[in-house]
Parts: structure tokens; C-alpha cells; sequence
């Protein structure tokens, strides 16, 4: 009677019968063990849910974003609340040749490429409460651009022939050459849509600041994605991201003003950036923040860097962190970033 309960505020946007089959089949999917399968719903089902029941609820068309935002307004949201969104691609495997939408993604499970299916899922995240609720989910249909711009991706990456060493210096009769727009790859605009139509159906309500998303997207086109949604990105760089500081010497008088300055060692980090120190076992932590310039990206970046020091072997290894916002201290970003996982857990 729980289920009937909270299911009242659906009906409005659902059939009555689709609204029944819905409350028979989230619960038997509660109390069932096992692999979820519709003949193992059926089974647990009961009255109400024979296994053509089950088929002709997931043959219906059900507008499942629509069903979820009204549900997280009605029973969950809390309005002193903060609620990041978060964003995350999931892998399930999958044999067979004829599924719609089977292909080879990615798993950070395997570590490798295997064919299965993907969806790509939108959350929001509770600051308080420390939960992920999703929002809009939706399956990952690679386009033949797509496609064709990952196997250019890796081929890039494959070692070349070395080629002749030229002179140092600029070759005579360059010219300047204004920076390129930047263009959004196939998988960020199917993303981006994504995020869009999600803010147009909270229409606001809930002030979103942050999208945080993992290190696959620590790059500026990501960042400019987020940008054009008025959102800031928090997400992983490279262990190894070559980041700067700013130049601060005098002008040389002549030419342009110089915008880097030394590169940043990660085994010798300034002591004057250091903003925490825990001590847990023999594990010691600093947590480093400070504002940073990389090359592929327009403007400076939020960078705090997590190293982590045994004290026993002095084994040394460290992460690092990003956002958008210039002003965002680093326990929050800290703590955004490790909520982004609650995402895994739902």
C-alpha cells in the first residue's frame, strides 16, 4: 500500500492501467532476488502481473523523465537543500548482434573495450542528505561521426615515424592565426541536449551551480559544454596535465606580455599553497589549491591537488582536481567531486 501511495502523484501524466502494471512490477522487483528479468518479475508479480502484463508495460511509451521529476518533487526535495548534478555513463554487457544500440564501449570494469550497451545518466545530488536521484537516463546511439572520430582518436595516438628535427625558433613568414571556435564533439552534444531539456523541465526551481562529471571529460570543450548551460564543471585532470603558473616577472619590452610561467612539479609542490594536512594510519595528506593556466585551456583554472604520502615507504602519489569556478574553496570542491560517486551506488 506504500507503493500505491507514492505512485498518486504519476497518474496525472501515466494511463491508470500503466500506473497499476507499474506498482505490481516495482514491487516484485523489491522483493525479487536474482537476475531482473520480466519472466522473473512475472513470477514475483503476483495477481495483476502475468508475464504478458510485464510486455506490455515495457512496449508502452512512458515519458520516464517527466515520471521521476515529479516523484523527486513531490517526496524528496527539500528546499534548503544544495543539489549538484552529476552525470555518468554506465556499461552493461550484452551478447548477441541484433540489440538496439549494441556496440563496444568502454568499461571501467574490464578496463577495455567490450560489446555490450550504454546509457549516459543525469542526477541530482544531495549535499545534505549525500544521495543520488536520477533524473534522465538515455541510451548511447553512436553516430557513424562518432564513431569515425574515436578511430581517428586512436590512431593519433599511435607512435609515427620520427620526423626531421627543424630549426628553433618561429619559421620565417608565419603569421598569427586566430584560435579555432570550439566544437563540440558528437558525444558532448548529445550530452549537452541532454542537460538542457533536464533544466527546462525543473524550469528552475532548483538552483543548479555545478555539473560534476568524471575525469573522461577533464578537457575545455568539456568546460565550455557546462558554460552554455550557465553551469560550472567540476571533473579529474591527468595526473600528469602539464598546468602553469602565471607569469608574474617584469615585461621583456617588446613583443606580447608573457601569459605562463614555470611548470608545476608534482613532487615539489609551494609549501604557500599548502591548505590541509590529516595524518590517518600511515597515510599522510596534503591538500594543495591554487589557481592554474593549461595550454588547452582559454581561461584559469580552480586546481587542488590531493597528495598522498606513506610514511613508511614514502611511496607518493596525488590527484588532480578542477573546476570552473575561481572562487569555490577546496573543501567543497573536494567534497563535490567524492559525491560525485553516490551516482554509482543508486
Amino acid at each position: 500500500m506504500d507503493i500505491v501511495a507514492l505512485c498518486q502523484c504519476l497518474q496525472p501524466h501515466v494511463p491508470a492501467t500503466t500506473c497499476r502494471q507499474f506498482q505490481r512490477i516495482a514491487l516484485a522487483m523489491l522483493v525479487m532476488t536474482g537476475r531482473v528479468t520480466m519472466l522473473g518479475i512475472a513470477r514475483w508479480a503476483g495477481t495483476g502481473g502475468s508475464y504478458r502484463t510485464v510486455q506490455r508495460f515495457f512496449s508502452t511509451v512512458i515519458p520516464w523523465a517527466m515520471l521521476f521529476w515529479m516523484f523527486f518533487r513531490q517526496h524528496v526535495y527539500c528546499p534548503g537543500d544544495v543539489y549538484l548534478l552529476v552525470g555518468d555513463e554506465v556499461v552493461v554487457t550484452k551478447a548477441g548482434k541484433i540489440t538496439h544500440g549494441l556496440d563496444r564501449f568502454f568499461s571501467s570494469l574490464y578496463g577495455k573495450p567490450v560489446p555490450g550497451l550504454a546509457f549516459f545518466a543525469l542526477s541530482l545530488v544531495s549535499v545534505q542528505a549525500r544521495r543520488s536521484f536520477p533524473m534522465r537516463i538515455e541510451q548511447v546511439i553512436r553516430s557513424d561521426a562518432e564513431k569515425a572520430a574515436s578511430k581517428a582518436k586512436a590512431a593519433a595516438k599511435k607512435p609515427t615515424t620520427p620526423c626531421a628535427k627543424r630549426r628553433p625558433g618561429r619559421p620565417k613568414g608565419s603569421t598569427n592565426k586566430p584560435k579555432a571556435p570550439v566544437t563540440l564533439t558528437p558525444e558532448l552534444v548529445r550530452i549537452n541536449a541532454m542537460i538542457d531539456a533536464l533544466l527546462h523541465l525543473i524550469a528552475r526551481l532548483i538552483p543548479l551551480t555545478y555539473l560534476v562529471l568524471d575525469g573522461h571529460f577533464g578537457h575545455h570543450n568539456a568546460v565550455h559544454m557546462a558554460q552554455q548551460s550557465n553551469l560550472h564543471l567540476i571533473s579529474k585532470l591527468r595526473c600528469d596535465a602539464a598546468l602553469y603558473f602565471p607569469y608574474t616577472g617584469p615585461y621583456a619590452g617588446r613583443g606580447p606580455r608573457r601569459k605562463y610561467g614555470p611548470k608545476i612539479d608534482y613532487d615539489h609542490l609551494p609549501v604557500h599553497y599548502l591548505k590541509e594536512t590529516t595524518v590517518e594510519g600511515y597515510i599522510q595528506t596534503h591538500y594543495y589549491q591554487m589557481q592554474l593556466l593549461h595550454k588547452e585551456f582559454q581561461h584559469p583554472l580552480n586546481v587542488v591537488i590531493i597528495a598522498k604520502t606513506n610514511l613508511r615507504t614514502q611511496a607518493r602519489a596525488h590527484v588532480v582536481l578542477f573546476s570552473s569556478d575561481l572562487e569555490l574553496a577546496y573543501t567543497p570542491l573536494v567534497d563535490y567531486y567524492g559525491l560525485r560517486f553516490q551516482i554509482e551506488i543508486v
